[in-house]
């Protein structure tokens, strides 16, 4: 290949291999949806998929492939968004506003083509899923600065749907206008978080004396950037794109490193696999007696399983000061070393949902 035409028609070449294999696979994948179909199995493996990245990644680390783990799963998550919707397509509730960063989460997962149900609270998408008008739910549940989202836990302690899977996504701010100079910005709109977490930026940029107008949402901010002259937004990139914004700056946050821990919510359980984690809420029956916590946690501790997390909330069912206590521990639920923790503690431990541990953990 020696000029720019040959290396085009190379890439058309490859193009139509890459098409034609592509639509082989999407036969299969057509096969597999039957299957599933008639035995009842979950169209939605997170494990499935997880192992089909790190094995692809290691394959093209081996064979000197130009492509890295992080472009392969940027890849291949789209295809099997493309995949899951051949087999059956599923409506995803999330907390909206549409172009939030729930929303850039949940696409993250179930690609451009799924059918999305914004929702207005977390409450919402329980409630919607519990009346199966959706089969998956998106929901934050704890982010790296502001701590626990206490209202998802409140809801996963009493709701029949179950955690299915986790994903953590950096939370970065874009600065996104229509304006072609700076100094024509007279508005930013933004949450009032955003304003917050960006004052760096709009200081060295020359934009503090612009007037900062906090609104509900990012995603709202970029709806009235894009209808107002002279104004801006810092927003998610979703929400500029979304709203036909043109980003200007991208991760304008002061502090880079800011993440979000969001839940995939559904009505089945995993199948085990090597890289599990577990989610339970414990309310000990003898909590008010000396050591019964300490007790507790000893049983995990005998058993060899990693605890990540514990997090104490008020049990809003009991008279008084009551507490539950949610957990995180690696591994899954059907685990016999587990089952026996659970039998030892019956009525005591409530189950929220067993799935592959993330990357990139808080």
């Amino acid at each position: 290949m020696k000029t720019l035409d040959d290396c085009r028609v190379k890439i058309d070449e490859l193009d139509d291999k890459l098409l034609d294999i592509l639509n082989e696979r999407m036969k299969v994948v057509e096969r597999v949806g039957e299957i599933k179909h008639e035995s009842g199995g979950a169209i939605y493996r997170p494990e499935r998929e997880k192992a089909i990245i790190e094995r692809l990644a290691l394959k093209s680390k081996n064979d000197g492939g130009l492509l890295n783990k992080a472009a392969i799963e940027a890849m291949f998550l789209e295809l099997f968004a493309v995949s899951r919707n051949l087999e059956l397509p599923e409506r995803i509730a999330y907390l909206g506003p549409e172009g939030s960063f729930t929303h850039q989460a949940a696409e993250s997962r179930f690609g451009a083509m799924s059918d999305y149900m914004s929702l207005s609270s977390i409450y919402s998408v329980f409630k919607t899923l519990e009346a199966k008008r959706a089969k998956f739910g998106v929901v934050p549940i704890e982010n790296s600065r502001d701590g626990i989202v206490g209202e998802t836990l409140d809801l996963l302690a009493k709701s029949s749907v179950k955690i299915v899977a986790e994903l953590y996504m950096p939370i970065h701010m874009s600065f996104a206008t229509k304006s072609k100079e700076l100094k024509d910005i007279k508005k930013i709109y933004s949450k009032d978080k955003g304003f917050g977490q960006c004052r760096e930026f709009l200081n060295e940029h020359g934009l503090s004396d612009a007037e900062l107008i906090p609104v509900e949402s990012t995603a709202k901010a970029a709806i009235l950037a894009s209808a107002e002259p002279n104004s801006a937004a810092i927003c998610s990139h979703i929400a500029a794109k979304l709203y036909g914004v043109p980003i200007l700056f991208n991760d304008v946050e002061d502090n880079i490193g800011s993440s979000t821990r969001f839940v995939i919510l559904s009505d089945f359980k995993n199948a085990m696999s090597e890289n599990d984690k577990t989610s339970i809420f414990v309310q000990l029956k003898d909590a008010v007696k000396a050591g019964s916590l300490v007790h507790f946690l000893q049983d995990f501790d005998d058993a060899n399983i990693n605890m990540s997390k514990i997090e104490s909330r008020p049990s809003k069912d009991k008279e008084g000061f009551g507490y539950w206590f949610f957990i995180d521990f690696y591994g899954h639920i059907d685990e016999p070393r587990v089952q026996e923790i659970i039998k030892k503690h019956d009525g005591e431990i409530t189950w929220l949902g067993s799935y592959v541990k993330g990357d990139n953990e808080i």
